[in-house]
């Protein structure tokens, strides 16, 4: 009852009184200041000023008044925040002015009297003075208040990269702003003509050669970094300077930003690791992606991982008619559906848990779904690991990948992407060679679908009572279009090194390189995505997309930047220290094989390796003993991999195991060929 009370006898909000004293004082403005013209033009002597003059005055005194608090009111100045007073608000003040005092001069001359020159010239200036002062003063005070604050606190010195547009606005937020404590203390900009010349009263110092110089001049904290139109180059060479000086970066992402009016301080962010790669991003045609996944039923397999979960963010947003989300591990998928149903209300999603390894559940899903588009991101992708569980990574990539393919292939799907790697490139490893094969049966499958020959797939199963007729695939002849797509190593996705090395930077160091001179190619997770998506459209079958990531990077030079960038000092701050290559672990790795070749697309970036032939026969032959000696948990899955991926050179083994394994392998592949021989003579 006292809040209702209390509410009726509130008339006025803050502002509204405010409002109520500017009317007031500007009644009392611009009467004064006319008089003042016309007691300036006597000598200040009232008694001087002539009768008729003064009877003019005070005639058209009221209609002026009320004609100038209308005009003041219309161009909204007593609605304004004076507190955030700009040229916007001048431009008014100048036009409620010019009008008002044009309608003194007509009107007192034309309904009263000509009035002296003076009067009309002082009385115009003065009322514009007095509008704008008591107006603009307000944000004075204001300012004045804040840096009488901010030298009572720790107030941090900020240098600006840029003196264009963005800059301009980051220097006149942090000038205005009473949230932030930095101050604008210099400007850095590569353009000589803007050197020794100020804005907003902060000097422009010098270009890019001159930041470490002012860095110490100045005591600066944090560099902002305001050229979102810089080419990844420039910006990387920048940034590689800045992040020597130990102050804190942080940068706009973007020139969209500045072309759609969201420069602020609020959209600056801190400086990532992978902005210093220098390579320009991958650009797709977006548009024919959207025409192509439009009303479509996607299946992501994997889709709680970091590229499917990713896949799963950008195909929700080109309007699918249904989109899948496959994945074993249910917390990752759980993630990624409220995600999606948060962000996309009106998505058609379906979240299913299950392997790629269980041959009932991966038909079930396509018999039920029948997914038009698959990508297939379901794998095992940690080197150290699945060297030491090497039937694991066949079991889960090759036969996993096999099923899926088969799956898609039986139940007439269009399109089949696989998530391949650059360790593929004359493995190393077991992963690596894994991820091969799947390649392998990729293309296979995609032979054998334009052949229309699927009576000669073999049906690999886990167990003798999964081998049932209704999951083996019809002689039909299919459509499917079956592609690879090979990237490098993916900044920020699980397992990658920058995960890794921010957690050892948090708990004080050490950070662990494994050799100093390891270098990798990288590419940010919505780059990888993208190509994934391009891929999808350009497919006609059979190729393995592999994307120009431009020079590849040393590991070591990553982890001294990640420490730099926290703000601490490598071998001093936090330790970097080198621990040796892991088994299976090459120095370099490569985008293709030399007898692969290279084929341009219409996206430069984007480039076809020419697959290389071998018999498709021989090759399912074997991968179903393959398949076997996975089931059985032989030790031989080495060698039998190796004999297939004739590029697999596996870490140097002790000389009796090796010989042990070839005798294995040896007895195996006669049994296999002989098998081989008599299907042959049957057929």
């Amino acid at each position: 009852m006292r809040g209702t009370l209390f509410n009726r006898k509130k008339k006025f909000e803050h502002w509204e009184l405010i409002a109520l004293y500017l009317v007031a004082y500007d009644i009392v403005a611009v009467n004064f200041a006319y008089f003042f013209g016309l007691w300036l033009r006597f000598d200040l002597q009232f008694s001087h000023i002539p009768q008729d003059y003064l009877s003019s005055f005070l005639q058209f005194t009221p209609v002026y008044t009320i004609f100038s608090i209308i005009v003041f009111y219309r161009l909204r100045l007593y609605k304004s925040l004076w507190r955030f007073a700009s040229l916007s608000e001048l431009n008014r003040i100048v036009c409620a002015s010019a009008i008002t005092s044009l309608f003194q001069i007509v009107g007192i001359t034309v309904f009263c009297q000509r009035m002296p020159v003076s009067y009309y010239l002082i009385g115009a200036a003065l009322q514009f003075a007095a509008v704008v002062g008591v107006r603009f003063s307000y944000r004075y005070i204001i300012l004045l208040r804040k840096k009488k604050k901010q030298t009572g606190e720790n107030v941090r010195n900020a240098m600006v990269i840029g003196a264009g547009a963005a800059g301009q606005i980051i220097i006149k937020e942090l000038k205005n702003s009473s949230e932030t404590r930095a101050v604008p203390c210099c400007i850095i900009d590569d353009n000589s003509n803007k050197w020794g010349r100020f804005m907003y009263n902060v000097p422009i110092v010098g270009g890019r050669d001159s930041i470490m110089e002012n860095v110490k001049k100045y005591h600066i904290d944090e560099i902002l970094f305001a050229i979102p139109t810089a080419r990844p180059e420039e910006r990387r060479d920048i940034l590689n300077i800045c992040k020597e000086t130990g102050c804190d970066l942080k940068s706009l992402p973007g020139v969209y930003q500045l072309a759609n009016g969201e420069v602020s301080l609020s959209k600056m962010k801190a400086v990532a690791v992978e902005e210093l790669l220098g390579r320009d991003p991958i650009k797709v045609d977006l548009e024919e992606i959207f025409r192509y996944l439009r009303g479509k039923t996607i299946l992501v397999t994997g889709g709680g991982g970091s590229i499917g979960s990713e896949l799963c963010r950008q195909i929700a947003g080109h309007e699918p008619k249904q989109l899948i989300v496959f994945d074993i591990y249910e917390n990752s998928v759980y993630d990624i559906e409220q995600e999606l149903k948060r962000k996309y209300p009106n998505l058609n999603l379906t979240a299913l848990i299950g392997s790629v390894r269980d041959s009932r559940r991966i038909n079930q899903v396509f018999e039920t779904y029948h997914p038009e588009i698959v990508y297939h991101a379901a794998a095992h992708k940690h080197v150290p690991l699945m060297e030491t569980s090497p039937n694991e990574a066949i079991k889960n990539n090759v036969i996993g990948t096999y099923k899926t393919a088969y799956a898609a292939l039986k139940n007439g799907t269009q399109r089949f992407v696989l998530i391949s790697t650059d360790k593929a490139v004359n493995p190393t490893n077991i992963m690596g060679a894994s991820k091969r094969l799947c390649e392998m049966i990729i293309q296979s499958m995609d032979v054998i679908a334009k052949a229309g020959r699927m009576e000669i797939l073999p049906f690999l199963h886990e167990h003798s009572e999964e081998n049932d007729e209704n999951l083996k695939i019809s002689a039909t002849k299919t459509k499917t279009e079956f592609v690879a797509v090979r990237f490098g190593n993916v900044l920020g996705s699980n397992g990658s090194v920058i995960p890794l090395f921010k957690k050892q930077i948090e708990a004080g160091g050490p950070v662990t390189v494994t050799h100093p001179d390891i270098i990798r190619y990288f590419m940010t997770i919505p780059e990888a995505v993208s190509l994934v998506l391009q891929a999808g459209v350009l497919a006609r079958g059979g190729e393995i997309f592999v994307l120009d990531m431009g020079e590849p990077v040393k590991i070591d030079t990553l982890a001294r930047n990640l420490i730099k960038l926290s703000g601490y000092k490598p071998d001093e701050d936090i330790q970097v220290v080198y621990t040796g290559l892991r088994l299976g672990e090459k120095l370099f790795e490569e985008k293709l094989m030399a007898e692969e070749g290279m084929k341009k697309t219409k996206n430069e970036l984007i480039h076809i390796g020419k697959p290389i032939p071998f018999n498709t026969e021989v090759f399912l032959l074997q991968l179903t003993h393959l398949a076997k000696a996975c089931n059985r948990n032989s030790e031989d899955i080495v060698g039998m991999v190796e004999e297939m991926v004739t590029t697999f050179h596996p870490a140097e083994e002790k000389p009796e195991e090796k010989i042990k394994k070839k005798e294995r392998y040896f007895a195996e592949q006669t049994a296999m060929m002989e098998e081989a021989a008599v299907t042959v003579e049957n057929r």
